[in-house]
């Protein structure tokens, strides 16, 4: 029962955060949006930056875990990195784009709690794409271009044509073009 009350606050602190942004969130508008009391927000999180680092850390496992289960299908991690967060058509891959965005809004640079736990989460990620791509300077590309298309999808600029972004990622990974 805690875990989904806690699952349900970070879910609603993730909803305020991509809907108004880090400076809007306070304690009492996410409990009521996650309908529980301040009181029981505060037995989970005892302040808003503890809410905002759990936030991130719980984006970091469940990064880790989408990641294991596409490389566990065969996906490699840097065609996994460099995906369209629209194309995939999967839910559970849009909520952690969504999750993303609302890690993203929450580092502004006032809580170094959270600061630190997106900078682990990022770095993680990026531990997978040097172990898989063993030229540096590729795996940093490959690092820059997938915050971008992040970064794009997030602030609602224009997509490449879907061809084109398959030809992008095949050049960048030296494969086929499917």
């Amino acid at each position: 029962m805690a875990s989904d009350t806690r699952d349900r606050i970070l879910d609603a602190l993730e909803r305020t955060l991509v809907d108004v942004g880090v400076a809007q969130v306070t304690l009492e508008g996410v409990a009521a949006a996650a309908g529980v009391s301040k009181g029981g927000l505060l037995y989970h999180f005892p302040t808003k930056e503890a809410m905002l680092a759990a936030m991130v850390r719980r984006l970091g496992e469940r990064g880790d875990a989408r990641l294991a289960d596409a490389v566990a299908g065969g996906t490699p991690v840097a065609e996994w990195y460099l995906a369209d967060p629209d194309e995939t058509g999967d839910s559970a891959e849009m909520d952690l784009f969504r999750s993303t965005v609302a890690a993203l809004r929450s580092a502004d640079g006032r809580h170094d709690d959270v600061h630190r736990a997106v900078v682990e989460v990022l770095r993680s990620w990026d531990e997978g794409l040097r172990a898989e791509i063993e030229d540096p300077v590729t795996a940093e590309i490959v690092r820059l271009v997938g915050d971008g298309i992040y970064l794009g999808a997030m602030l609602g600029l224009p997509k490449p044509d879907p061809e084109l972004h398959r030809r992008v990622v095949a050049r960048l990974l030296g494969t086929k073009n499917p």
